[in-house]
């Protein structure tokens, strides 16, 4: 194993026991769960009151509830809830009874609008008295009808209009003098309209535990959502207490100031009519009840602070639940890890022990290491993002689109497996390809490199360029291998036998001086081709020379063809042109004639075997 395998090793191995560590301190948040133990938390939100009354602990009680999940948070936030909507009920029962003591400023515009209303109270008055009179009249009667223009519907209609011309003048005496009790009540109506709509759509739905529903949260991505919804949740719960705390402080002031004026009332004056006493008890009455509603308000208060400290510490709760759930998780993925790289290493091993080719040996190493990372990927990939819906859709989908993109890749990588068969390809192997030849350098993965070369019988040198082609054409199309066991070839020499020649006895001697020096490699390469051809007794090819005559311009050509290796071709070459250079030499010394010869069959026929 490299020392860079060894450090990654030693880098999970401690990601392992950290993350295992963690795990097993925190085990006991999956079976240690108080439901109603009194533990202090925290919350709060910036929200700007649009009316008289403050109903800021009743928003933020409803939006801190549509946050809940787990069914311990939603008790929490239905108690919430309920504490939430009596102190905003007490707040407009204390806003209405002080509205009453406060006393209203007549200014000039307020004192006529105060007349203005007393006197169409006193029209309203009299309009329901004569239409009480009217409808009295009309019963007694009878028999006949009302018709529409009756003095009754007139009187009815002038009483709607006289009502409506009352109400306005009331709204603006109270704006005038500053009376709050009108817009009080109206604020108070829109509010019990709002709970009503509240309370009808509010669902019983208590939900799953906490420690059921961390079940759902199966892979890394959503636990690291959780946990940062959780986190942010457990911070608007602590700004609702801050904000509890806040009232509390808040309503503990005004009500020492509320006992303060109480005691200063209750102190009797020296000379006091009996109006002003009556006056004077009557607001020690209404200071007395808005006293306790502050009482009952600042109890409520008090007690969402305490709530919301339970709700921040079940929160909590949840929140090392997930963190548990995160730990298990990083543990998996550096057990993934290592057992991946432990893998690799194991099977590079099996395969120096099996495999002794360097460049099989490579190769196969490549794709193991691939094979293994990609293996190792997928596992920590359904980790992280668990399985993916529409899974069969998903692989069809992508396992076409890669098929059509990668195509030529798949192929030559299919096609290294036929290479590496045993009638595949080998490096420095003379090969044709898609009508390039040359020797084989190097045999990849996907692609085979040759060394380009010219005709093997005419110019078999190298050209110097370096041809690259995917290992796909071992399956889609067709190649050459020239390369036997001994690399076999047959290669020709041609000599011209000028007029006068002695053509029989040059022919007979040329023909048994090239079956002697080529009778070794003639045997040897029978014997290859029996054995490729699984055949049994003697071969169909034969090895053996040939020389034939061919006519020339000036006389004849003799043409010799021969069996020989690659590796000694120009040797063997060499050794023939000598002998028949010193055949011929010998016949020209004897000085003998002979009569032009005809050749017998075709130019191509052996004229000796």
């Amino acid at each position: 194993m490299s020392r860079a395998r060894m450090v990654i090793v030693l880098v999970m191995l401690t990601v392992l026991a950290v993350t295992l560590t963690g795990a097993f301190l925190t085990r006991g948040v999956m079976a240690d769960l108080p439901f109603l133990q009194a533990r202090k938390g925290s919350w709060t939100g910036a929200y700007v009151p649009l009316g008289i009354v403050d109903q800021r602990p009743w928003q933020t009680a409803a939006t801190l509830a549509a946050l809940a999940q787990s069914a311990e948070e939603k008790k929490l936030a239905r108690d919430a809830e309920r504490l939430a909507d009596h102190e905003v009920d007490q707040a407009f029962s204390q806003s209405l009874r002080q509205a009453s003591l406060a006393e209203p400023k007549l200014t000039d515009k307020a004192l006529a609008s105060q007349k203005r209303a007393n006197e169409l109270q006193e029209t309203v008055r009299n309009d329901e008295a004569r239409i009480a009179a009217l409808s009295a009249a009309a019963g007694a009667k009878s028999a006949g009808t009302i018709s529409n223009g009756s003095d009754l519907e007139i009187a009815k209609a002038q009483l709607g209009l006289d009502q409506a011309e009352l109400a306005d003048s009331i709204e603006d005496l109270a704006r005038e003098s500053g009376d709050q009790r009108l817009k009080l009540q109206q604020e108070l109506a829109a509010r019990q309209a709002a709970m009503k709509q509240y309370k009808d759509r509010a669902s019983e739905d208590d939900g799953q535990t906490a420690v059921i529903s961390a079940e759902q949260y199966r892979t890394l991505a959503q636990q690291l959502s959780t946990w940062r919804s959780l986190r942010n949740r457990k911070q608007l719960i602590a700004q609702a207490e801050q904000l509890a705390k806040d009232d509390v402080a808040a309503l503990t002031a005004d009500r020492e100031k509320l006992r303060a004026e109480a005691a200063s009332l209750a102190a009797k004056p020296v000379r006091e009519s009996d109006s002003e006493r009556i006056e004077r008890l009557q607001r020690i009455s209404t200071q007395q009840n808005i006293l306790s509603i502050l009482n009952d308000r600042l109890g409520a208060q008090q007690q969402l602070v305490g709530l919301y400290g339970r709700w921040g510490q079940q929160v909590e709760l949840q929140q090392k639940i997930v963190i548990h759930l995160i730990l298990q998780s990083l543990a998996f993925i550096a057990a993934i890890c290592i057992m991946v790289i432990l893998a690799g290493w194991g099977l590079q091993l099996a395969l120096e022990k099996i495999v002794h080719d360097s460049r099989q040996k490579q190769t196969l190493k490549t794709v193991l290491n691939l094979g293994t990372q990609l293996v190792g990927l997928f596992l920590i990939l359904l980790i992280i993002f668990g399985v993916p819906r529409q899974m069969p859709t998903i692989l069809g989908l992508v396992t076409a689109g890669l098929t059509v993109v990668f195509q030529d890749f798949i192929l030559a990588f299919c096609g290294w497996f036929v290479l590496m068969g045993p009638n595949g390809v080998r490096v420095r192997d003379w090969v044709e390809i898609d009508g390039v030849g040359g020797e084989v350098v190097q045999l990849g993965l996907f692609r085979t490199w040759l060394l380009e070369t010219g005709n093997w019988t005419a110019h078999g040198h190298p050209t110097g360029r370096r041809v690259s082609f995917l290992n796909g054409y071992a399956i889609r199309g067709k190649y050459f291998n020239f390369s036997t066991v001994g690399q076999w070839m047959w290669d020709e020499i041609k000599v011209s036998v000028p007029p006068g020649t002695s053509i029989h006895l040059l022919l007979k001697s040329i023909y048994e001086a090239t079956v002697k020096i080529t009778e070794a490699d003639a045997k040897r390469a029978e014997a290859e081709w029996k054995r490729v051809t699984h055949e049994e007794g003697s071969p169909q090819f034969s090895a053996m020379p040939s020389v034939n005559l061919r006519p020339a311009g000036a006389g004849v050509d003799i043409v010799i063809r021969y069996i020989t290796r690659a590796g000694v071709r120009v040797e063997t070459r060499n050794r023939l042109f000598a002998v028949i250079v010193e055949l011929m030499q010998g016949e020209s010394k004897e000085d003998r004639s002979l009569a032009p010869l005809t050749p017998q069959g075709p130019p191509d026929r052996a004229f000796m075997r």
